[in-house]
């Protein structure tokens, strides 16, 4: 028993280490795309590389969000 738990705790540490990794990934691509958009059609306040940033913090929340859910369940 003791050790099924500790395996379950194990797995939850290690999807939590995770998480911050996968955010630092898709934020960061979202914002290259962002900044690969505003060389090639470029424009005074480098709009794209802000939508883009944005949009990929919000994806990161909501898949630290949705994972943090299903490891509650």
């Amino acid at each position: 028993m003791s050790n099924k738990r500790d395996n379950n705790n194990r797995h939850k540490w290690i999807i939590l280490i995770n998480i911050p990794i996968q955010m630092g990934i898709i934020i960061f691509l979202f914002s290259w795309f962002g900044g690969w958009l505003d060389d090639e059609y470029p424009n005074p306040k480098n709009i794209y590389r802000i939508i883009f940033t944005l949009l990929g913090v919000f994806i990161a929340l909501y898949n630290v969000i949705r994972q943090v859910n299903q490891l509650n369940k």
